[in-house]
């Protein structure tokens, strides 16, 4: 068996002694004293929310995408959701997007009445195929809402075109693509709106959070208002300027994001370059490690873009163990492994409301059956990389034995 170290220790599963003996998680995030910091100091101001900590991360955010604009968002749902509306997403309209993303996704065009149509992903990157778009293009059809899986970006230029020869809007779910490039270009800067994530686990943190990035004044201004309960003027503005009046102008939610959330998403942005490195010296080191181990398949890059390297999705092909069995062992040996993602029809609520059964997307059915996310993220040091290589080597022989 090429590149595996020859091990008596039996798997932990089976008795023997973990490789680590505490969980190493599979994404974490990284706070540091600096953040802690200017969080404290918004405490002590003034404002907490709608003050002048929004306009600062908005502002800086958009220029590391290069977009002209970007408005915050409570987090990467309401972020889409908002981009579903400014989109003008109606009862009836269509939406196309992928099956292997989180639920929040599809969920988008369901809170706007919409249908969410799925398209199957390619079988390398994952990402949705648009040659399988193009069927399903109608009349109804409002939107693409491709998504960045892993980190990866979609085929960009593929999707637009499309949208441009229809007169559809892109929306593309960047929540996992933070700092990924696209044939020389930032993620962010690209599609008629992009959205990205907060979450702890990705490439930046404000606890919750999200972000839509533009280029259109319009929908800019729509985002700002829709996450305003519909109001255009904010409490800031209103003290400045020495008035109270407002006005309700569409039905818009608490989308919010505060200045304490923040506060802490202009510190992360600063380290931003330095996390998406670190991440890109652990996917290097498991590329290297993990390529020729038998039954395991490395996620696949295309040569025209960067990834920004938010999981990484290995897939398990081999005759001698399953997915399954193999996330059991790693998990005993403490690597706290996850599987990313339940592909979106399947779940109950659309298997009920929609009568998937399952095979209708079969690259991206399979994919999951197989797929498996590794550790990764800055935090982690080089001994828990050689962790998760020992691990994987270890089960590997083990299992392939059995």
């Amino acid at each position: 068996m090429p590149n595996v170290t020859p091990t008596s220790e039996a798997p932990a599963v089976h008795g023997g002694s973990p490789v680590r003996s505490t969980l190493l998680p599979y994404g974490r995030q990284t706070i540091e004293e600096d953040d802690i910091q200017a969080v404290v100091e918004t405490l002590r101001s003034d404002w907490l929310t709608t003050g002048p900590k929004v306009a600062e991360f908005e502002e800086a955010f958009a220029a590391w995408v290069g977009a002209r604009y970007a408005v915050s968002f409570s987090s990467g749902t309401a972020a889409l959701h908002g981009a579903a509306y400014a989109a003008g997403i109606l009862t009836g309209d269509e939406v196309i997007t992928t099956p292997l993303t989180f639920a929040a996704t599809a969920n988008c065009i369901l809170y706007q009445g919409g249908r969410p149509v799925f398209a199957d992903v390619t079988a390398d990157t994952l990402n949705i195929d648009p040659e399988r778009v193009v069927p399903l293009l109608n009349s109804r059809t409002k939107a693409l809402l491709p998504v960045d899986y892993a980190g990866h970006p979609a085929d960009l230029d593929a999707v637009l075109e499309i949208a441009e020869r229809d007169g559809l809007i892109v929306i593309e779910d960047a929540c996992h693509a933070l700092g990924a490039e696209y044939r020389g270009r930032r993620v962010g800067g690209i599609s008629r709106m992009t959205v990205f994530s907060f979450h702890p686990v990705k490439h930046i943190t404000t606890g919750e959070g999200g972000m839509v990035t533009t280029d259109n004044p319009k929908f800019a201004d729509t985002l700002r208002t829709f996450r305003n309960h519909g109001i255009r003027s904010d409490a800031r503005a209103r003290q400045r300027e020495g008035q109270w009046h407002y006005e309700m102008v569409l039905l818009g939610f608490n989308y919010r994001l505060t200045d304490i959330a923040c506060a802490l998403g202009i510190r992360q942005l600063a380290k931003l370059d330095g996390n998406l490195a670190r991440r890109r010296e652990i996917a290097a080191r498991y590329n290297s490690a993990l390529r020729d181990l038998p039954g395991i398949v490395i996620p696949s890059v295309r040569s025209d873009v960067l990834p920004a390297w938010h999981l990484y999705p290995i897939r398990v092909d081999s005759t001698h163990f399953t997915r399954d069995e193999l996330f059991l062992a790693l998990r005993a040996e403490n690597i706290g492994v996850n599987v990313h993602y339940i592909p979106v029809h399947l779940h109950p609520y659309y298997r009920d409301r929609f009568g998937y059964r399952g095979g209708e997307f079969p690259v991206a059915e399979n994919a999951y059956r197989s797929l498996i996310t590794l550790p990764l993220f800055p935090g982690m040091n080089d001994n828990d990389v050689d962790d998760v290589i020992d691990a994987m080597q270890k089960l590997i022989e083990h299992l392939g034995d059995m």
